[in-house]
């Protein structure tokens, strides 16, 4: 019932402009969250991300789960193709990808502005995302999930041209050097 009460006050992330100003923060969602959801809930949302490690902790909700495993074979597959592009060797541990995660990640390593690329993953998330999308909107998986878009959202709101050109120079000299720091 906690749900119900928490998911009608989160306004709608659907059909946002970029230029828009988001309806809510991440900061006013977790504060929600903590006046509606149980402890188990709100741990399983402290532990939310849209970065998740290699190796992550095991998640309760099967959202996560999936998001969780549809991101790291989404990092993966880029981290091979983008070694592959450089004649460099890359262990992706001999997994095989969804075709649709495959052709993704190819033209995403085909664009020339790394700002385009990050543009079109972004997008590519935000549709695998939805395919998680709960069937029952008052519920925790919902929760999670709405965390998650809006997780996204941000993070395609903190771009900027500059400061992406400097790091990507930075990771890429990182690659070329062979000082494989956090790649993925």
């Amino acid at each position: 019932m906690a749900e119900y009460y928490l998911i009608s006050q989160l306004p709608s992330l659907d059909g946002i402009s970029e230029n828009t100003p988001l309806p809510i923060t991440e900061e006013r969602f977790i504060e929600l969250c903590q006046r509606f959801l149980g402890r188990k809930a709100q741990t399983e949302l402290e532990k939310l991300t849209i970065l998740p490690p290699r190796n992550p902790e095991k998640s309760a909700s099967a959202v996560v789960e999936k998001w969780n495993e549809g991101e790291r074979q989404l990092r993966l597959a880029l981290a091979k193709l983008r070694a592959d592009k450089m004649n460099k060797h890359f262990d992706a541990e001999m997994q095989s990808f969804p075709a649709g995660l495959l052709q993704a990640a190819r033209t995403a390593v085909e664009i020339e502005s790394p700002l385009e690329a990050e543009k079109f993953l972004n997008r590519y998330r935000l549709d695998f995302l939805e395919t998680l999308r709960p069937m029952d909107s008052f519920s925790e998986e919902f929760v999670f999930y709405y965390g998650l878009k809006l997780k996204i959202i941000e993070r395609i709101r903190k771009f900027d041209q500059a400061s992406g050109e400097t790091a990507y120079k930075n990771i890429y000299n990182s690659i070329i050097d062979n000082n494989r720091s956090e790649v993925i």
